[in-house]
C-alpha cells in the first residue's frame, strides 16, 4: 500500500509541473523553432495536402507515435494540432504522459487556421 501511495504522489507531482494550455489556432502567429516546436498530428496524406510552415509531421494514428515524438527535445515547448482539435488533445496528454513539460493544444486544427485568411 505504501509503495501505490509513493506512486501517486510522484505521478501528482509531475503532472503538476508540467504546464498543459491550449490556445486557439487563430491566434497563433508562428513560434520560435529555437525554443518551440510545432508537432502536426494528422495522417502523412492531410499533412501533404498542407499544413502550417515549420511543422513537424508525427501522426497520432500510427503505431510508431511514442517512438518519434520521444526523439524531440522535451525541453522545448511543443505546440501541438491536428484537423480538428480531437486528436491533437489526446496527443497533448499523451506527450505530457512521456516528460514534456510545457505543451500547448492548438484548438480549431487545422481546419480553423486555414480559414482565418
Amino acid at each position: 500500500m505504501r509503495n501505490i501511495l509513493l506512486f501517486v504522489l510522484i505521478i501528482s507531482s509531475q503532472c503538476v509541473l508540467a504546464q498543459i494550455e491550449s490556445q486557439p489556432i487563430s491566434k497563433f502567429s508562428g513560434f520560435d523553432s529555437a525554443k518551440e516546436i510545432l508537432l502536426d498530428v494528422r495522417t502523412p496524406q492531410e499533412y501533404k495536402e498542407g499544413s502550417i510552415h515549420g511543422a513537424i509531421n508525427i501522426n497520432w494514428l500510427s503505431n510508431d507515435f511514442d517512438e518519434k515524438v520521444t526523439k524531440l527535445d522535451k525541453t522545448k515547448k511543443v505546440y501541438v494540432f491536428c484537423k480538428k482539435g480531437g486528436r491533437s488533445l489526446k496527443s497533448q496528454a499523451r506527450l505530457v504522459e512521456l516528460g514534456f513539460n510545457n505543451v500547448v493544444d492548438l484548438q480549431g486544427g487545422y481546419d480553423a487556421y486555414s480559414s482565418k485568411d
